[in-house]
This record gives structure tokens, sequence and C-alpha cells, in this order.
């Protein structure tokens, strides 16, 4: 009987049918609330609030302020950023804008190297310490987007946060790792304290205790807990006693602002992204506006072909934020002429499909100098959608890991250095991207930046996808690579988001390929002219994708502890 047995096994086999997937990269799907970001802990704080009966708004806020504890060197209350807000009800999107902004104190000259014989800015003084620190905005954006769209007490979003700290927050190995990288932390007494101490260790617990108490005036006062009184007292004296700018005045002075969004048709799609002062959405919908102009899902995703057209629409999205994006209360940006179709087919019409161009008015001494303007790729994204289909998509910022390295003495406030992004030697003959007067210093003024919350809406008019990246200056092509992905090529959220990724600057000489991309491809590439640099991973996008009333998260794996939740 035993042949029989082993007959009857292979027949078994030879019948037997198995499921298979097209790819590897398996989104979470549910018809509920879902909330994507960078840390574990956070997104489960954020879907917790949802299934206690707040909306896609409330947990945004919840999820803002948990960062701050989760994600130390890019989740913040001393940094700044952007919102889009997705009201259901009324069918309507808004854009807040709660960028950092100068200190009125803040002027060119203070920046000047007294031991330059040209007395050229000195990017040291921009980079870390005080005098780098920008106006935050986190804290007013937070709490003007739940005045207006929120429905749970404030105390109620912010408490776990509270609770988190006095627990300790769990070390992770990728936390560890970004404490020890950032050398500005060791050059400030109040964050060694906090994290470079011996409980500081992979399974260990960060403790700060001192952001508790900052916490819990915001829960109690709003706004004024934090741009007036205690804390606002503290963050002025700290700037006197080191030299920094920001004075109790300039707190006072700080509001977000809604600003209308910025949108463009893609392929039947309508995608909505941030406006000035980011140049990050102008660089996404330029480079869009032209390839549409090309039938891209006849390519294949990982040919040359493909990735050589991409990089060239890369290069004409960055030309436009480059030059003519800045702070609109300062400068008026054309964005009627950034975001013309025909303006961008002529411009489609000057790609040679055979030869790439060369980066824009290139030179060896503006190639130098725009190395020392440098947008860092420590930001934070997460999405958000509620039961009803509400929605937010965020993405702020410290500017570097940690921002300036500095902690405000008595409040745990990690200072952004977001006085790195203003253009701080404008109007000499090059074209680099730091010379553009309409990002130029001025006094209580908001710096360009990269940041791009996206939205996109359908034909039907339907949300369809919630998504952004940290990144720096690769953050619009991170973005526009997943559009394309997914508008262009038809793919699911997971692979969507993990299929190689490049990277593009107007001013840059090198084309960033993630090591993923096949040799073959990189060869052709080459032979088209392109000077290919290898890049380990490039951005992070958190997203949400809905298909049929279904909702599909992605959590990049390129950064750990990044986590779909869902509401229980």
């Amino acid at each position: 009987m035993k042949p029989l047995v082993l007959f009857f096994i292979s027949l078994n086999l030879l019948t037997q049918s198995y499921l298979d997937y097209p790819h590897p990269y398996h989104p979470t799907s549910t018809k509920q609330g879902m909330v994507v970001s960078q840390n574990y802990l956070s997104s489960d704080i954020g879907a917790k609030v949802l299934s206690e009966g707040g909306n896609a708004v409330d947990a945004a806020v919840a999820v803002g302020f948990s960062l701050a504890a989760t994600l130390p060197r890019a989740g913040n209350l001393g940094g700044g950023g952007f919102m889009l807000i997705y009201d259901a009800k009324s069918n309507a999107i808004a854009s807040l804008d709660f960028r950092s902004m100068s200190p009125e104190l803040a002027k060119p000259e203070r920046y000047r190297s007294s031991f330059k014989d040209d007395g050229a800015h000195d990017y040291e003084l921009t980079r870390k310490g005080y005098k780098a620190i920008a106006v935050p905005g986190t804290v007013a954006g937070l709490l003007k987007a739940h005045e207006v769209y929120g429905t749970m007490d404030l105390i109620q979003l912010i408490q776990p946060t509270i609770e988190l700290l006095k627990k300790g927050v769990p070390v992770t190995e990728d936390l560890y790792g970004a404490i020890q990288d950032t050398e500005y932390l060791t050059l400030d007494e109040e964050s060694k304290k906090i994290y470079l101490n011996s409980e500081v260790v992979i399974g260990g617990k960060l403790f700060i205790d001192d952001l508790i108490k900052t916490l819990e005036l915001i829960s109690v006062s709003g706004a004024k807990g934090f741009y007036e009184g205690e804390t606002a007292e503290k963050i002025e004296a700290a700037m006197i006693k080191n030299g920094g700018f920001i004075r109790k005045s300039d707190l006072a002075k700080y509001k977000p602002r809604f600003i209308p969004a910025i949108s463009t048709s893609y392929r039947g799609n309508t995608v909505f992204t941030q406006g000035p002062p980011s140049g990050g959405g102008v660089a996404i919908l330029s480079a869009l506006n032209v390839l549409e102009n090309f039938n891209l899902s006849e390519m294949d995703h990982d040919s040359g072909k493909y990735l050589h057209l991409l990089a060239e629409a890369m290069k004409f999205g960055h030309q436009s934020r480059s030059r003519y994006v800045g702070d609109p209360k300062f400068y008026n940006v054309p964005l009627e002429e950034l975001l013309s179709k025909d303006f961008a087919k002529l411009k489609s019409r000057t790609i040679n499909l055979k030869r790439a161009s060369k980066p824009d008015r290139f030179n060896k001494n503006a190639r130098n100098l725009e190395r020392q303007f440098i947008e860092s790729k420590d930001t934070t994204h997460y999405s958000i959608i509620d039961d009803s289909g509400n929605a937010v998509s965020v993405t702020y910022t410290l500017g570097y890991s940690f921002g300036s390295g500095v902690t405000i003495e008595g409040t745990g406030i990690l200072g952004n250095n977001q006085m790195n992004n203003f253009a701080h030697e404008y109007g000499n003959n090059s074209y680099r991207r730091s010379a553009s007067p309409a990002n130029k210093l001025e006094s209580l003024k908001r710096p360009m930046s990269t940041m791009a919350p996206v939205m996109v809406f359908n034909d039907d008019g339907k949300l369809a996808l919630i998504t952004g990246s940290p990144g720096g200056s690769q953050i619009p092509n991170i973005n526009l690579q997943l559009l394309v992905n997914i508008l262009d090529f038809n793919l699911d959220i997971g692979e969507a988001t993990m299929l190689p990724r490049i990277h593009q600057d107007s001013q840059e000489p090198e084309l960033l390929v993630e090591k993923t991309v096949n040799f073959d491809t990189r060869r052709l590439l080459e032979v088209l002219g392109h000077n290919v640099e290898i890049s380990d991973t490039i951005g992070s996008t958190q997203s949400i994708h809905i298909v049929e009333g279904v909702r599909y998260g992605y959590a990049d794996l390129r950064r750990p502890n990044a986590k779909v939740s869902i509401k229980k």
C-alpha cells in the first residue's frame, strides 16, 4: 500500500492550485479610518483617536504632537510645515501653512563672517546653534487645524504623548543611530543631558521631562501656552543667553495661515499640493505637466528610456521652484505661468529622448556654493483618513536631523535650523538656487521649502490618494514618482512605493539612482549622458490609496519603524 499512498500524494500536488502574488509589497486594507506615519507608536496614537470618535484632523493633531517624542530628529514642536485638509462634507480642500518664520532681529548682515576677507555668509551660523533657529510654527499650525476642524478636546489629543513621555520613549536601533550620528547634539549642554546619557541605549528609554510641562501648558492654554507666558519667556531667555534672535514679540506675531492649495489636471485626475512658500508643489505639478505630453504607459517602468524622460521632467520642475518661489507675502510668485500647460508643452518639445540636457546654468563656482545650501532629508510625513472620508496630509520638519542641535532649556523643545533655507547670497551672476532673490532673507519672512503634502482626486471627483515624503530637495521627485507609478502604470500602493527611485535636480550634475536600479539601466542612462551616482535610499512615502471605497495604506520600508494603523 505504501507506493499507492505516495502516488495519491503526488497526484494531489499536481492538481493543487496555489495563490500567487504579483509582488512582495502588500498594503494594509480596510474600509475604516487609517493612519500612516513614520513611527509605529505615533500611528497607534492616531488610530486610537479615531477609535475614540475623533476625526482625521483630531488624529493629525495627536500624531503631530506625538512625533516630537517618538521621532525627535524630525517630529517637532520647534519646527514648521504644511497641511492639506479634505473636508468630505463640504467636498473642499484646505491648505495650511505653518512654516517657520525669520525673527525680526535676523538681518542678513548678522550672518556675515568676520573671519572671511570677503565678508561672505557664514553657513555655520544658519546650520547649528541659536542663530539658526527660526520662529517655530508647528504648535500654532496644529492648534489652528484643531480650532477649525477638530471635534475632541485638545487635552485628549495631547495626553497620550504626555503619558508616553512619563513612561519613557523606547529607544529603537534607528533612534539610537540617529542620535549617535548627529554631531550637533554634542555641542549643546541641554541636548547632551537628554539624548546622550547612559539610559539612551538600544532597548532603553528616552526621557524628555521638560517636554511634559510644555505639552501640559499647551493642552490647558492652547497657543498661549507656547507663544506667550512661561514657555515664551524660557525661549527668549535662552535666545538672549546664547546669542539667538527670537524674542517674545516674534512668538506673539507668529500666525499660521490658510492659503489656496495649488493643483493641476493629470490623466483625468486632479493633483492638489502645497503652494508657496513651498516650491515643492510647484516642482511636482510642473513636472507632471511636462510628462503629460508623453505616453508613459507604453514604456517599461524600469527602462532607461523612461527614467531618462523622468529625469528631464524633474529638471524642469526644479528650475521652476528654484528661480521663482518665495514667501508670497514678500514676493509675487508667478504661479499661473509656472503651472501653464502651454509652457509645459513647449518645454516637453525641447526634451531630447536620446541625450541628457546639461544642468541649468551649471558652473564650477555655482556648484561649490550650491553645496552650501543643503535641504535636510530629515523631515517626516503622515497621512490620515477617517470613517467619514475626511483626510489629512502633513509634512513638517526641524530642518537637519535634530534641527540646530539645540534644546531650549526648561522646555524639552528642539530648535530648528530653518534659517539655513534662506538665500543668503542672492544677487550675484550665478543662478544657483540659493541665489534666488525670491528667497532672500527678510525679517518675519518664511523661507522657501520643498515640503509638499499631496492629495489626488480621480475623474469622478473622489479622493483617491493621500501621500507625501521627507527628503529635502528630493521631496518633489519622490512624490512625482509615486504619482506616476499609480496614475500612469496603474500599480498598487505597495509596489508603487517600493519600486526603485531616482532624483535629478536642475542644478546638480548627478543623477541619483537607488542601488536597486538594475545595472543595464544604469549603463544606458550613462550612455544617454547622465552622470549616474548610486544612492542607498531616496525618501520615505507614507500613503493611503483609495480604490472603490477600500483604503490601502502603505508605510515605506526605506526607513524603519513606520507603520499603518487602523481604527479599531
